[in-house]
């Protein structure tokens, strides 16, 4: 019964990533399809945030599923089944397409936690022309030569005043270290265009710096919403205070 008990002041949090991977179908892989219009095979995923070593996979070297009870994938209503559930890891969803498309992404928690779920939104990324600035859509065969395409997010789920027993489970299951610089090619359309750090089939890998540049944002974020609800207060008083004035210039 004591484990149900919240540990007042205490936050804990999981670094996760969560984004999609892409790559050009071959002409072959094009033709074995029930839809020849498909240019791209794709997955989306919520992944811890650190990489295996060696690894080709984006982030991927911890077990989510000590915390994470279900992942649902909610893709484009012209895909058949369109609602995914991902009930063990790895948390994803593998298909092919032709077209971006908003994918919301719905991370429910163990029973244990307590924990409402939570929403995230990603937007599919199948080509590299929107971040290089290129205006033109690179054609299949170019596509293909450059390597995969990657998009993804960091992020960090924040758990505040946990049950002890789901407590105990976090601490338990330590998140492998970030390292603290990249150690990976940088992906060609990551780069900047004509860069020498640009290199074919490069992997994104999340480090310590750029969870310190999240923790920075949200900080920063956190900021402004307390300036704009005392801006908004004031102005409350404010009115308070001149209704009270109208009000007592009404005769009696």
């Amino acid at each position: 019964m004591a484990e149900r008990i919240r540990v007042r002041g205490l936050t804990i949090h999981r670094p996760v990533i969560y984004g999609n991977t892409a790559t050009v179908l071959t002409p072959k892989e094009r033709e074995s399809l029930n839809f020849p219009d498909h240019t791209h095979r794709w997955t989306v995923a919520v992944r811890s945030a650190a990489s295996a070593p060696d690894s080709d996979i984006v982030g991927g070297a911890d077990d989510l599923g000590y915390f994470v009870k279900r992942v649902t994938f909610k893709l484009h209503d012209t895909y058949t089944n369109p609602t995914r559930h991902v009930d063990k890891p790895p948390f994803e969803v593998s298909e092919t397409g032709w077209g971006e498309f908003e994918i919301q992404i719905r991370i429910t928690f163990i029973t244990e936690s307590g924990e409402k779920p939570i929403t995230l939104y990603h937007h599919l990324k199948l080509h590299p022309w929107s971040v290089t600035g290129d205006p033109e859509i690179p054609s299949p065969e170019n596509a293909m030569r450059m390597g995969p395409v990657h998009s993804w997010q960091y992020d960090e789920i924040v758990f505040s005043d946990p049950f002890q027993s789901f407590l105990n489970i976090l601490t338990d299951h330590p998140p492998t270290p970030l390292p603290k610089s990249k150690r990976r090619p940088v992906p060609f359309h990551m780069a900047n265009p004509g860069s020498l750090e640009a290199s074919k089939g490069g992997v994104p890998e999340f480090t310590t710096e750029m969870e310190k540049e999240e923790a920075e944002r949200l900080e920063t974020a956190r900021k402004a919403v307390v300036a704009e609800q005392e801006r908004w207060r004031a102005t409350l008083i404010e009115k308070e205070k001149e209704l009270e004035r109208l009000q007592n210039q009404l005769p009696s």
